[in-house]
């Protein structure tokens, strides 16, 4: 094979292994990564401290609560009217998203529910998906008791399912969810495969890994680059600004693994880059100190006397 022939088939590979890359690994955090229900949970737990996502919750709370109090009490003689109570209410719910119960119930609550889509996604089950929240209510009402809160123990535990995915957005999260599984495992063992095969069959081996190198750091920018797009247009399409700041701190909490590894490919492929250049420098410094090599049959001789 000439050396012409060779370098085109070896960057052609190299070419298509730093493509594959950024995609094998956003493949790989999607379906073993968010697919982990212990390293979700992880990722999520702080964020019940975020000030953008408690009064997220506490907003919700509270309307939950006025919505509950209006259904009970609307039109009872000497029920309070609801903008009477509202202020109250909100800084009730406000004040318990600072508590300790409501760092257990946020991290029950999103073990219970990614517990379920994953279930629903793995077992091929059709219909909607919800969850019970009754497991959810008993740890709180238990924490607060260990808390000795005593009129805890007051709090009814009931099963009560709430929707979190419909039946179509079952399935099609599900069709995804099939294509990461595979894209996860076999796209970066095919990068690997095509990067090792453009180096071993380029002509100059220190050239092909230098260019491998420096396509690997290109693609984890532009994966840089995806991930905080991907941001902005996800908050672009909510509907409502106010819970925008919260929504960021959700995307960024489960894309902080994906933007290390990016950042991770960033920098070893420019550190991998740049040992081979001073290499390459240092291998051409010494062969030019050594100086030609001195053929024997043209050594001078020594005239006889």
């Amino acid at each position: 094979m000439s050396t012409r022939l060779r370098d085109a088939l070896s960057a052609a590979l190299i070419a298509l292994s730093c493509l594959l890359l950024p995609c094998g690994a956003t493949a790989a955090w999607a379906a073993y990564g968010l697919a982990d229900t212990g390293r979700y949970v992880t990722a999520m737990a702080p964020l019940a401290s975020d000030p953008a996502v408690r009064g997220t919750v506490a907003d919700a709370l509270g309307t939950a609560i006025l919505r509950e109090v209006d259904r009970r009490l609307g039109g009872a003689p000497g029920a309070p009217e609801p903008r009477t109570v509202r202020p109250f209410v909100r800084d009730a719910a406000d004040s318990f998203t600072r508590t300790a119960a409501f760092h257990a119930a946020w991290d029950a609550g999103n073990r219970v529910v990614h517990e379920a889509v994953l279930d629903a996604l793995r077992s091929r089950r059709t219909g909607p998906v919800t969850v019970d929240l009754a497991p959810v209510t008993a740890q709180v009402r238990q924490r607060l008791l260990d808390d000795h809160v005593t009129v805890a123990r007051h709090i009814p535990v009931e099963h009560t399912e709430v929707p979190v995915l419909g039946a179509d957005e079952l399935a099609r999260l599900r069709k995804g969810y099939d294509v990461l599984e595979v894209a996860g495992l076999w796209l970066p063992v095919a990068a690997g495969v095509l990067a090792a095969a453009g180096i071993a069959v380029a002509a100059c081996r220190r050239r092909a890994v230098t260019a491998t190198a420096l396509g690997t750091a290109l693609g984890g920018a532009l994966l840089v680059l995806a991930v905080s797009l991907g941001r902005r247009l996800t908050l672009a399409d909510l509907p409502e600004a106010a819970h925008r700041p919260a929504a960021g701190a959700v995307y960024d909490a489960l894309t902080g693994p994906l933007r290390s590894v990016a950042w991770s490919l960033v920098a070893l492929g420019l550190a991998v880059a740049l040992a081979a250049r001073l290499t390459g420098h240092l291998s051409r410094r010494r062969r030019r100190s050594a100086g030609p090599a001195t053929d024997p049959a043209h050594r001078p001789t020594r005239a006889r006397v």
